[in-house]
């Protein structure tokens, strides 16, 4: 899943995208609870982050790379004074060469949607946690048996983070399993947990420092995948149009047989459309 940027804003960018200038005093405040909002995964705020990954070592033989881009759309909604529901899609792009002998894995195309509902409070803790919490779903949508598991799945999610001065800190996780009697015959059955724990700091100008671990174990083949994200977020403007831009690197900690080794590379640009 991708954490965008929480800070002050100070600049404004117009297209085509000319330099910062300064914005007056009451413009600087929007814009700094709109940066808030955006490192929020459970604000009450649409977003369309499109996020790219760059991977490599890959294979049997560690010639193998992969380019994921993740399409995760957030659709708040109103249930009550009190709650909130949020909806978070991702859609995966998935480009992958030289994964087995001969280009046998060589594929282009969608994989499997992963769709969470966090039931939130609209209001924090009175020790200032923002919480969320609700069910989470395995599609299996992947346009090729070599992008998807091949099988339904379910789990719980949530996530529970903390702001304040500059500061942002929290862990978003869940778990899936595999429906019974889905998977296919050649295909192991999803069971599978997901722990995002991820820490940034903004600065006065909008600008965000981050990391974040994304880990997945797999308790099928008793396996880590544990890459390490670190991120510099800006908040802009662009013709009107309020956006995060984030880059940076990651390296993988540990990695399934096979799966990624060493460094790779995230880009990320989050369209912000407040409410």
């Amino acid at each position: 899943m991708a954490i965008s940027a929480s800070r002050r804003w100070a600049l404004t960018v117009s297209a085509p995208l000319v330099g910062p200038l300064l914005l007056p005093a009451a413009h600087a405040d929007d814009a700094a609870e709109l940066a808030k909002k955006a490192q929020n995964p459970i604000a009450a705020m649409y977003s369309l982050p499109v996020q790219y990954n760059w991977d490599q070592k890959m294979g049997p033989t560690g010639d193998g790379m992969r380019s994921l881009t993740n399409i995760q759309p957030v659709l708040p909604f109103t249930l009550n004074d009190d709650w909130n529901l949020i909806s978070r899609t991702i859609l995966p792009v998935i480009h992958q060469h030289g994964l087995a002998p001969n280009g046998a894995a060589d594929k282009s195309g969608v994989g499997d949607i992963t769709q969470s509902f966090f039931f939130s409070p609209k209001n924090p803790t009175e020790s200032g946690w923002i919480l969320g919490a609700g069910p989470v779903l395995l599609i299996p949508t992947g346009s090729d048996e070599l992008l998807s598991g091949e099988q339904w799945g379910l789990g719980p999610t949530a996530v529970a983070l903390k702001q304040e001065n500059g500061w942002t800190h929290g862990m978003l996780a869940n778990h899936i399993w595999g429906l019974e009697g889905s998977p296919a015959d050649d295909k192991e059955k999803v069971n599978q947990t997901f722990l995002q724990p991820f820490w940034s700091y903004t600065t006065g100008t909008l600008t965000t420092f981050g990391v974040n671990s994304e880990s997945t174990y797999n308790w099928q083949s008793r396996e880590w995948s544990v890459p390490v994200n670190l991120t510099v977020t800006q908040l802009l403007k662009l013709g009107g149009q309020p956006l995060t831009l984030q880059a940076g690197p990651r390296y993988w900690v540990d990695s399934t047989r096979d799966g990624p080794q060493g460094w790779g590379f995230r880009a990320a640009i989050t369209f912000l459309f407040p409410r």
